[in-house]
């Protein structure tokens, strides 16, 4: 019976010293999600109306982006690593976007277009949350994935 036991204790010991080496191996950098480069990402806010348009933000695995504002679209540079960003936003265009109709880039909108860039330059850390790319800074700004 004790041959029994010293047995079964040595496989349980065993199997806890496999699955502290697999923990050990796969935990943080297998529990972090991947930055999601290529997706069109969208803020997650209600659209300034009379347009439906939100601002989203679309990163390429070399860290070329654009972002596009309220009303505007720029190009970006972003640097990251497992948890901290920065993005280098160009300068807003002075003309503006051929798209839109008339009203929809309304002084509000420009002006909102100057604070996110503004806002988006100051951001200094990442997470994903629940299926979101969180960007935080003076202000966390909250990115979903585009469905369409």
């Amino acid at each position: 019976m004790s041959f029994r036991l010293q047995n079964a204790g040595r496989f349980c010991f065993a199997c806890g010293v496999i699955a502290a080496g697999l923990l050990l191996a796969c935990g943080p950098a297998s529990s972090a999600d991947p930055f999601p480069f290529d997706r069109e990402l969208l803020l997650d806010a209600a659209p300034m109306r009379p347009a439906k348009r939100l601002p989203s933000l679309t990163v390429a695995p070399n860290g070329e982006a654009t972002i596009d504002l309220w009303c505007k679209t720029v190009s970006a540079r972003v640097e990251f690593t497992d948890e901290a960003i920065k993005i280098e936003p160009g300068p807003l265009p002075e003309a503006l976007p051929e798209m839109m109709g008339a009203g929809q880039c309304s002084p509000q909108r420009m002006r909102a277009d100057e604070d996110m860039l503004a806002t988006l330059a100051q951001m200094t850390a990442w997470r994903q949350q629940g299926g979101a790319l969180v960007l935080v800074g003076p202000k966390t700004l909250k990115f979903r994935a585009a469905t369409n």
